[in-house]
């Protein structure tokens, strides 16, 4: 068993199996990432209920929709509704033109490299989000990591994280790819995991190493460790 693999087992038994908040179809995840603002589960998934429960979320119900309708149903979900409304409808437009409204078979039938390149042309979509659409969707087993943190399996894996986004999110693949499975439900895991644990407790600028599970692993926590000063005697 891999050290990684080691380290998910605990993280496991602390936070309890893990499933996604989110759609898992790449079109429904598109429309539910839109579905609030600031980005969040809890503000998206607001959304999504409105959106579902007085509109609907197929292409055609999105497009004859006026935006004034929309942007009221996304409401819920947080600030700028009008503008998300509008992103909505520019995905709903690529997907019925480009696609036939069928987004999910379509991607089924391409390479990855071209689905990470289509995905990348919907609005809001970078790399980190094309991949999770691609893992979760069940398109490819990329080493798919949480937008929201590249820096985790770094801190765990070296210690004091890269200084660029993007040379944190290479190095987290390259942990995932070197150390796990190349299987869906291994991968998943791992995403849902390492998601969780940022959130509850490896935060990007306060990490709270003082109740991580995993510290005892963790190089992060090791290098703090040595660089923190020593109380003098009788203190």
């Amino acid at each position: 068993m891999s050290r990684l693999s080691q380290i998910l087992n605990t993280l496991e038994s602390f936070y309890g199996p893990q499933t996604a908040q989110w759609p898992i179809d790449p079109y429904q995840f598109l429309v539910w990432w839109h579905c609030g603002y600031p980005q969040s589960e809890e503000r998206c998934t607001r959304g999504w209920e409105s959106l579902n429960d007085r509109i609907g979320i197929s292409p055609k119900k999105l497009l004859e929709t006026p935006s004034s309708t929309l942007a009221r149903a996304l409401k819920p979900g947080g600030m700028i509704p009008e503008l998300r409304a509008g992103r909505l409808k520019q995905i709903a437009q690529q997907v019925q033109q480009q696609f036939d409204g069928d987004l999910s078979t379509a991607l089924s039938r391409l390479p990855v490299t071209q689905v990470r390149a289509l995905l990348k042309k919907f609005p809001g979509i970078a790399e980190p989000g094309a991949d999770r659409i691609i893992l979760f969707g069940g398109i490819a087993t990329v080493a798919a990591v949480p937008s929201s943190c590249p820096q985790v399996l770094v801190r765990i894996e070296s210690g004091p994280p890269q200084a660029t986004y993007n040379a944190n999110y290479r190095d987290s693949q390259q942990i995932i790819q070197d150390q796990l499975p190349d299987t869906f439900a291994a991968r998943t895991r791992a995403y849902l995991l390492v998601h969780r644990h940022r959130h509850q407790v490896c935060k990007r600028s306060s990490p709270k190493c003082g109740i991580c599970p995993i510290a005892r692993s963790c190089a992060f926590f090791a290098s703090a460790s040595r660089t923190r000063p020593k109380r003098a005697a009788g203190h």
